[in-house]
């Protein structure tokens, strides 16, 4: 569910009402609810009755089939595929439909934004003993808990949460963000960014709303300049205890477990899920939408392109068990060293 903390909601609104406010008419004839009243968009396995999903590929059928979502936009050959009572629109562009709901729903001057301190503002809670810098903004309703620390010029966004004795350092911004108590973050640290989300790549590159939340857990350090960015419409996650260093760039939807460690100038492309205790050396990527299993240990410099399970150990690009990387490279120096001429 998007976070209305955030993210204003327009609704509620019957599915036949926002078909018809973004001139899609010609879909109506084919619902079986059309005054079906839609009180938010999620994702599948989230989704309850009054709740609009989107099921854009193939990929998605086993959510699909599970999901209690009230309406959902499908490919047509997933229309079969969807539980019984469902209001199904079928679409042959699926995700152009959805962000144009989204648009609608979460209209982008209703958006949480930086500064959000206008007349409507909620005054942020703030409790004893916390210490704010010079320059801080901090937006409507923020709450910041006992004993935390603002550095000088640091931007609050509106609705944002930090719990107790957090450090938050200097020249950073924080929106769309729920923080744990213990939580370190080095100057210059953005959370809550947009995701890179585009359809129609490389014609008119139109942005996908980036309605989501980050999730920063207890006792979780984020290193100087890194971004996390924020989910699509769940959240991006960093577990408990996980460190993070300078120069990382978390994507949309990233699921961090506990206690990992995550080196410098790594970058997660979005929706990467990672297990509780992965170790990541100096410049891994990844391509997203794949797991790494919990205890894994991934060398620097390594491109993950699918999914490892628990207790991998990886080097190389495109990454490979590194038993299988040590024993290619030793074949191709012993193939150059092999040819004397």
């Amino acid at each position: 569910m998007v976070d209305t903390r955030f993210h204003r909601f327009s609704g509620p609104s019957t599915i036949g009402t926002i078909l018809t406010a973004i001139g899609r008419d010609d879909l109506l004839s084919g619902l079986s609810d059309p005054a079906l009243v839609i009180t938010g968009v999620t994702d599948l396995e989230l989704a309850g009755p009054s709740d609009l999903a989107l099921a854009a590929s193939p990929t998605y059928i086993e959510e699909l089939r599970s999901t209690a979502a009230g309406a959902v936009i499908v490919l047509p050959a997933l229309r079969d595929a969807a539980p019984a009572g469902r209001v199904i629109i079928a679409a042959d562009r699926p995700h152009p439909l959805f962000a144009d709901v989204l648009d609608l729903l979460y209209p982008d001057d209703t958006r949480s934004v930086i500064t959000s301190l206008g007349d409507d503002a909620v005054p942020p809670i703030v409790e004893r003993d916390v210490t704010i810098g010079p320059n801080v903004v901090i937006g409507s309703g923020v709450e910041i808990g006992r004993g935390s620390v603002i550095g000088a010029n640091t931007v609050i966004g509106a609705g944002v949460t930090i719990g107790r004795n957090c450090v938050i350092a200097s020249n950073c911004t924080i929106d769309c963000a729920h923080i744990g108590n213990d939580v370190v973050i080095h100057s210059g640290v953005r959370v809550g960014t947009e995701g890179f989300g585009w359809l129609d790549h490389g014609r008119s590159n139109r942005k996908v709303p980036q309605l989501g939340r980050v999730i920063v857990q207890d006792r979780v350090e984020i290193g100087a300049n890194s971004t996390i960015d924020r989910g699509a419409l769940g959240d991006t996650v960093l577990g408990e205890g996980t460190k993070i260093d300078n120069l990382v760039q978390i994507g949309h939807n990233c699921r961090i477990g506990r206690n990992c460690l995550i080196a410098a100038m790594s970058g997660l492309a979005g929706s990467t899920i990672v297990g509780d205790g992965v170790l990541m050396g100096g410049n891994v990527g990844t391509s997203g939408h794949l797991t790494i299993g919990a205890g894994s240990v991934i060398h620097g410099r390594s491109a993950v392109t699918k999914d490892w399970p628990p207790g991998s150990k990886l080097a190389g690009a495109p990454a490979q068990d590194i038993r299988d990387f040590w024993r290619e490279l030793a074949t191709m120096r012993k193939l150059t060293k092999g040819d004397k001429r």
